[in-house]
């Protein structure tokens, strides 16, 4: 297990919000989380487009540093969404004639078509690796959607079955975050929100392709499973469905949601080899919580695991809030991370 080297750091899931100069955030806000590519939605044309993105890019590194954060990510600056970008890059998919599936809302959305083995043709976010070292000094995470989500947003007019799909997806996951690891990520996170959403199929096939996707990694990963951006997905259950489960996984640290949700702590004490990412922002609402709102969610899960094995972090990504708000909640975060620190200190 990867040791946390400070007490309660403090980071992104991965995501922060983009400037409206960037992407049209009102088409965004206006549409399930794109599954197939939607270059619709960027606003500056392509010649440009990198040169915009490493640019805001920067404004997100700089926001995190400026707000305290500990381990920094690229803030998904260049992705229309957590899944896409990776999803529409591999062999085996059509991407001009997309397919159809169920989001986790229950509402058909476009999705990738998979008519051929799924494989990885080339390294898809080594460059955002790179770029993001060479643009601060502290822990770097990028994050990488993990192979059971992607098996169920897609439409599967190839395989045999879902199952062997996935393990194809994760075979093309692992080769990715060998190289992200190579290129200097000091933390890969892989997202699976299917697993709460879909938690039989997680059970059956899932979690064997997690295992998969992080088979011979060496370095510090992650997995991110949340109830859904919340704002798309509004009702909270209040449980997870799919979580103790994850004790058998292979990933260094677990990535929950406890704020919107008010989840039962005592939960964590069925993942006492896991760090735990701990979302502690409630995403649902634009009101900046305060350092000690802050404090107390951090508090809930002390008596329930290590405050050595606790990583901070809002509950899911902040892609969708206004960036005066995501800067606050952020900054918030931070400082009531700092507040708890000096009490156990």
């Amino acid at each position: 297990m990867t040791a946390i080297n400070t007490l309660l750091p403090t980071s992104l899931v991965g995501s922060y919000a983009q400037p409206n100069w960037l992407l049209d955030r009102a088409k965004l806000a206006g549409r399930f989380p794109p599954r197939t590519r939607a270059k619709e939605l960027w606003r500056v044309a392509d010649e440009f487009l990198e040169e915009a993105q490493n640019d805001a890019t920067i404004l997100a590194i700089r926001d995190q540093e400026r707000a305290g954060l500990d381990i920094i990510t690229d803030g998904e600056m260049r992705r229309e969404s957590y899944s896409n970008r990776f999803a529409t890059a591999l062999d085996g998919v059509d991407i001009d004639n997309p397919g159809e599936a169920l989001d986790r809302s229950g509402h058909p959305n476009p999705v990738p078509r998979v008519v051929g083995r799924i494989s990885r043709k080339h390294a898809v976010e080594v460059e955002d690796v790179k770029f993001l070292r060479a643009n601060t000094d502290r822990k770097i995470k990028i994050t990488v959607p993990g192979p059971f989500t992607m098996s169920q947003q897609a439409q599967n007019d190839y395989y045999k079955d879902e199952a062997e799909m996935a393990l194809d997806y994760a075979a093309a996951v692992n080769a990715e975050v060998r190289d992200l690891f190579a290129a200097g990520a000091d933390v890969v996170q892989l997202d699976e929100p299917y697993m709460q959403a879909r938690p039989q199929k997680a059970e059956q096939y899932g979690l064997a392709a997690l295992n998969r996707a992080l088979e011979g990694v060496e370095g510090e990963t992650a997995v991110h499973i949340c109830f859904g951006y919340a704002a798309i997905i509004h009702e909270r259950p209040e449980g997870y469905s799919f979580l103790p489960q994850l004790a058998a996984c292979t990933a260094c640290d677990i990535s929950i949601e406890t704020a919107q949700s008010h989840l039962d702590c005592k939960v964590l004490e069925t993942l006492p080899e896991k760090n735990i990412i701990l979302g502690v922002l409630d995403l649902s609402t634009h009101e900046v919580e305060t350092p000690e709102t802050v404090a107390e969610r951090i508090r809930r899960a002390l008596p329930h695991h290590p405050a050595e094995k606790i990583i901070v972090a809002p509950d899911c990504g902040l892609k969708y809030l206004p960036r005066d708000v995501a800067f606050g909640k952020m900054k918030a975060m931070a400082d009531g991370a700092a507040i708890v620190r000096a009490e156990l200190s």
